[in-house]
């Protein structure tokens, strides 16, 4: 079964165009996973722009679920992770500045540093994953680090796929197939929405979760949060 983990670092981008708590980041949490949403997901940024260091805290308490934290490796989001526990930190390569997530992880340049950082959450009993494009070189490098799991970055796939879906979801099947082959597990995100999911859950096997935020908040102005989740739902069961 492939879990959906609704990551809602729009509805703090909202809260914060405004100040004050509205919409209430931690109620939302809690109405995703009565609505049935199986995970969620994070990233908290050097400059706080959607997601407050504090609410890195306030939403461990609430989460019945799975929590993801995703984010770049630096000394305090270690020791914030640390100190929260949840179920799963994702490491991404971001630099301060960027926007959103735009690329994997070159996890053979970065080998030892992924492999130091792994390591502690390991220890600590935290179930990691790397963000990766679906090259089977970094597959096998992620694999070297000791990881858990992987994240396949889909933006390639979700750009391509209006015009060609076999070749878009080629790379991602073949990455796949590795990360089976090398025990990693595996989960994917970024870009897939309402129209690209059902056929890259159905063609990518293993496909443990997928994390989707801008898209499923942006279907949700529409059609309602809960009526949303449950569409996303049905695309990761038929």
């Amino acid at each position: 079964m492939t879990k959906l983990s609704i990551n809602i670092n729009k509805i703090a981008t909202l809260r914060n165009s405004r100040g004050g708590n509205m919409p209430c980041l931690t109620d939302v949490a809690m109405d995703v996973q009565r609505f049935g949403g199986e995970g969620i997901t994070i990233h908290p940024r050097p400059d706080q722009r959607h997601i407050r260091f504090q609410d890195v805290y306030d939403l461990k308490p609430l989460i019945t679920t799975e929590y993801n934290i995703e984010g770049y490796p630096s000394e305090a989001f270690i020791q914030m992770v640390l100190d929260v526990q949840p179920t799963q930190v994702t490491l991404v390569p971001d630099p301060p500045g960027v926007l959103t997530s735009n690329a994997g992880w070159d996890t053979l340049k970065h080998s030892g540093f992924l492999k130091e950082v792994v390591e502690r959450f390991h220890t600590a009993g935290i179930r990691t994953s790397l963000f990766v494009s679906p090259e089977l070189s970094l597959v096998e490098g992620a694999a070297s680090t000791g990881a858990h799991r992987i994240e396949l970055y889909t933006e390639a796939y979700a750009m391509h796929f209006p015009s060609n879906s076999e070749k878009a979801i080629q790379p991602y099947r073949d990455a796949a197939l590795l990360a089976q082959e090398l025990g990693l597990g595996l989960n994917a995100g970024h870009d897939l929405n309402l129209q690209n999911l059902n056929y890259f859950y159905r063609n990518t096997p293993g496909l443990l979760e997928v994390s989707i935020g801008h898209a499923l908040i942006c279907d949700a102005l529409y059609l309602g949060l809960e009526n949303t989740i449950q569409l996303y739902l049905r695309q990761l069961k038929s």
